[in-house]
């Protein structure tokens, strides 16, 4: 299975109102990093991690692949109710998962740290709780693909130490290999290049 196989399979499933998650990380599972397949979307920036849109599919989800420098991590985060997957390609990630803040000013409370390497499948919800990922490795940059059902504008970051939470927005350094740039109008509006649609071949049946 390469990646224009993996987004046929994913296009597939969410052509149904209900979809089954345990399908989805099998789905996920079968695809195996190839830098072939992604590398034309892994766009770097070497301050921060990138959010790099890969495919919208049915408007039921974003796929998406994220970049990761060396010491490089997001912040405590929800989903605003969305599931989250998160494929390792390149490199390795650590999760951290915390529970929701119960108590005001109170330190969050960590559940599970996990490692990641390569082709390993993390799943996250709001039921499961808060998570960080990060590129803990001050010597290999990381690369990984994110599933996020359905997508999300905003979510919420959470302070470590007083569990204060602040409202972001998710935005997205480059879309469909090519780089966004937002040059502020009055308007706010967003200024992009002309996208690269992905190939969508029938689902194999890699996955059955």
């Amino acid at each position: 299975m390469n990646l224009a196989e993996l987004i046929a399979c994913l296009r597939e499933i969410f052509a149904d109102d209900k979809v089954d998650c345990d399908e989805v990380r099998k789905v996920m599972a079968a695809y195996k990093s190839n830098v072939a397949d992604w590398h034309r979307f892994a766009k770097f920036d070497p301050n921060k991690y990138t959010r790099n849109l890969v495919d919208v599919g049915n408007g039921k989800y974003n796929l998406m692949i994220l970049c990761w420098p060396e010491g490089v991590g997001s912040s405590i985060h929800d989903h605003t109710d969305a599931h989250c997957f998160v494929k390792v390609l390149a490199g390795r990630l650590l999760e951290t998962k915390f529970e929701w803040p119960t108590i005001e000013g109170a330190r969050l409370k960590v559940k599970e740290r996990t490692h990641y390497n390569v082709d390993g499948v993390s799943y996250m919800s709001d039921k499961i709780g808060l998570h960080r990922m990060e590129n803990d490795s001050h010597s290999e940059a990381a690369v990984s693909l994110h599933l996020y059902i359905p997508p999300y504008t905003t979510c919420n970051a959470f302070d470590e130490r007083t569990g204060h939470k602040t409202q972001c927005t998710v935005t997205f350094y480059s879309k469909y290999g090519q780089k966004v740039d937002y040059r502020g109008s009055a308007e706010g509006r967003l200024i992009e290049t002309a996208a690269i649609e992905v190939p969508t071949p029938r689902c194999s049946n890699a996955v059955a």
